[in-house]
């Protein structure tokens, strides 16, 4: 029961955190809505009115992005909760919530569902502002969606972990955020297929390929079409464990990083 307690006190404080940070909540939206609305015209000259496999039907460029912009809104969130875990350290409650009674890995996970959870409800409120402005997707598709969505917010989630334990000081954070989030999200298939990649250059197309965000964005557009990706989904949930254990091993003290900071 204690475990359940830990869970529920941790996500509790993430959502007050993120009901107080209204800014926040408005620029996880406008973001993907600046690149919906106004920069999809410019790439969808580009790239022409239509993109091929593996739809059954041609689909709009708009309709295309969108998984990516879901992929998105869960990279910066999880990067973002990540800076919470960095200010906490220094502030010292960090230290107060790792020395608890509970296993650590336990306490991290916990801070992975919280920051999951809010993504989640970020990426469905953008759906549904995009659905106003004429970019719908199968019904059951926002349904089938959802574990695609928990399986990436926990990989992105694990990522934002793993890099917070290595940082040192509350203002270097920023810069690895953007060494990080820039090129995961420009280097995959969020706006432009891998196919349209490998015609301008081979090189970038397999750094594209083995980019985990890609495969993250890649089970988001293919669930949202009800169409199965087993290949996407096993890198994805390959990715999150990789990442949760550096995570886990980067917050023992005995091991991680956590020992040259104490």
């Amino acid at each position: 029961m204690i475990y359940f307690i830990a869970l529920n006190a941790i996500i509790k404080r993430e959502a007050f955190r993120f009901v107080q940070q209204r800014e926040r909540f408005v620029a996880a939206l406008v973001r993907p809505l600046i690149w919906l609305l106004v920069f999809a015209a410019g790439f969808r000259a580009a790239l022409g009115l239509s993109i091929a496999p593996p739809y059954e039907t041609y689909i709009t460029y708009e309709v295309y992005i969108v998984p990516g912009l879901c992929g998105m809104i869960m990279l910066f969130n999880g990067m973002q909760s990540s800076l919470s875990l960095v200010y906490d350290r220094e502030m010292g409650s960090m230290r107060l919530l790792l020395t608890s009674p509970l296993p650590r890995w336990w306490l991290l996970t916990c801070k992975l569902l919280a920051s999951t959870s809010i993504s989640i409800l970020q990426v469905y409120c953008f759906l549904a502002i995009a659905a106003c402005f004429g970019t719908v997707f199968p019904v059951w598709g926002y349904i089938s969606i959802l574990p695609a969505l928990i399986v990436v917010g926990l990989m992105l989630g694990a990522l934002g972990l793993a890099l917070s334990s290595l940082i040192r000081k509350l203002e270097n954070f920023a810069g690895v955020m953007n060494f990080v989030i820039f090129p995961m999200f420009f280097l995959s298939s969020a706006l432009y297929p891998l196919w349209k990649m490998a015609e301008s250059s081979l090189v970038l197309y397999w750094i594209c390929a083995v980019n985990p965000f890609t495969y993250g964005v890649e089970f988001i557009r293919f669930s949202l079409y009800l169409q199965p990706n087993a290949g996407a989904a096993a890198i994805s949930i390959s990715a999150s464990a990789v990442f949760m254990i550096g995570a886990i091993w980067g917050y023992d003290p005995a091991r991680g990083m956590m020992k040259s900071k104490s």
